[in-house]
């Protein structure tokens, strides 16, 4: 199986054949047990302190008063510390000791990078993400791609490769549905291609204030850089070392 490369300005320049691991079946249950895995070993621990809604001067006016027997402010009538009356601790509070991090085996993982790879070589997986682009899959271009340093090099690189309705739709963001709105989290952002190099020489400085670009090395690319929230087929941009050295990092 062979690809065409181009060039910065989105011409020809030349062919390189593709690692088999392209050809892997797309296996979704995979995918989706290497991101969310990748996901929860990211998850920072929460919660509140172990005497938290404990620390009162209180107690229970027992039996013989018609009100009920719960721990009782010391300097009033509020209830406090019982986990049912209005003002008491919580009965089950997220635990800060809890492990959120999920293990995978390592075939597993492995086989997971590769179904997500043969996944981004398939219109039907790349269009069904929300990807707008109509040229052949996979997109290969020469490695002066990883020696640009201005973002307006990137945009027009993009441009020559007739990326202009993604480009436009990763430019679009929305207000997100929910309570996210007031947590910080107010616009949901769309993701847009994934540029995977060899040799970082610049091109993740030049092309981070892009929205919804983001850019991997060969060697560290992992699942869910390819199929972000457990979807599979993202549009990927390689430089031609890149896909050399992709199958030696996966054997």
């Amino acid at each position: 199986m062979k690809a065409k490369v181009r060039n910065l300005e989105g011409m020809d320049a030349g062919e390189i054949e593709l690692p088999g691991v392209f050809n892997e079946p797309v296996r979704k249950e995979l995918i989706s047990r290497a991101v969310i895995a990748s996901q929860a070993n990211r998850f920072q621990p929460y919660g509140p302190g172990e005497r938290s809604g404990l620390d009162y001067a209180v107690r229970s006016w027992g039996p013989g008063r018609g009100v009920s027997r719960v721990p009782r402010l010391t300097t009033g009538s509020r209830a406090r510390v019982a986990p049912q009356t209005v003002g008491g601790r919580r009965t089950h509070p997220p635990k800060p000791e809890r492990i959120w991090a999920k293990k995978i085996n390592r075939k597993e993982r492995r086989l997971a990078i590769r179904s997500a790879l043969a996944a981004t070589v398939s219109p039907e997986f790349v269009n069904g993400r929300g990807h707008i682009y109509d040229g052949e899959l996979p997109v290969v271009v020469t490695d002066d791609v990883q020696d640009l340093h201005k973002t307006s090099d990137v945009i027009n690189f993009l441009l020559a490769l007739k990326m202009e309705k993604e480009l436009s739709r990763t430019s679009m963001r929305y207000i997100r549905a929910g309570k996210g709105k007031l947590r910080g989290r107010k616009y949901r952002q769309p993701v847009g291609p994934l540029i995977v190099v060899s040799e970082d020489r610049g091109i993740s400085v030049a092309s981070r204030n892009i929205p919804g670009i983001d850019v991997c090395i060969a060697s560290q690319i992992c699942a869910e850089d390819l199929a972000p929230g457990t979807h599979p087929g993202r549009l990927v941009i390689w430089s031609s070392s890149a896909i050399k050295s992709l199958g030696e990092a996966l054997k």
